[in-house]
């Protein structure tokens, strides 16, 4: 079983660093690792479409709708941290869709039916790999402030990389191929 500490404390390994029993524990690496884990675990959430983090939604229409322009409003899901294509053949193109807020809004009739990424909190539902690159980004935003390092800095800013292309590489393999987006600017000349 993996926790928020465990992970921490692998991006602490990292850095030659002390560990920490815990997030709350009162030392500069448990202090510095609490207020980095969320922010950096949802921004590396958000920045690829996870395997293991999409979800679907079925979004209903809010009794309100928007002032102007758009017909239809609906909240979006507590978890929600990145709008993806329905499937792999929809490019998003074709949809008048926007957020705004924590709200999507449209001309499309409701209920609309969504694939998103899902902010996950419990490590043990997240791919050894996410949490091999997550650690890593931990040590590289932590370095400077644990160790007072370039040399350390730069060595973690590599090791990031490294993870972060494995751990991307191996998840596009598991999934089918998306279609690229296609607009009808290139789509009529066939």
């Amino acid at each position: 079983m993996s926790s928020e500490t465990d992970i921490c404390n692998r991006g602490l390994q990292k850095l030659g660093a002390g560990r920490i029993i815990s997030l709350t524990q009162d030392s500069v690496a448990a202090r510095a690792c609490n207020v980095a884990y969320v922010p950096l675990r949802d921004a590396e959430l958000r920045a690829h479409p996870w395997s293991f983090s999409i979800k679907r939604a079925s979004l209903p229409a809010l009794a309100a709708a928007p002032l102007f322009y758009f017909a239809t409003a609906c909240q979006l899901p507590a978890d929600f941290l990145r709008l993806l294509p329905r499937d792999r053949f929809d490019n998003l193109i074709e949809h008048d869709w926007t957020i705004e807020g924590l709200e999507l809004r449209t001309n499309d009739a409701a209920p609309l039916h969504i694939r998103y990424v899902s902010k996950i909190t419990d490590p043990n539902l997240m791919d050894a790999l996410f949490q091999e690159a997550l650690s890593s980004r931990i040590a590289y935003e932590l370095c400077e402030e644990i160790t007072q390092s370039n040399t350390k800095k730069e060595a973690a800013e590599k090791g990031y990389i490294t993870a972060i292309r494995e751990a991307r590489r191996v998840n596009a393999i598991e999934k089918i191929a998306e279609e690229s987006p296609q607009d009808d600017w290139i789509t009529v000349r066939a």
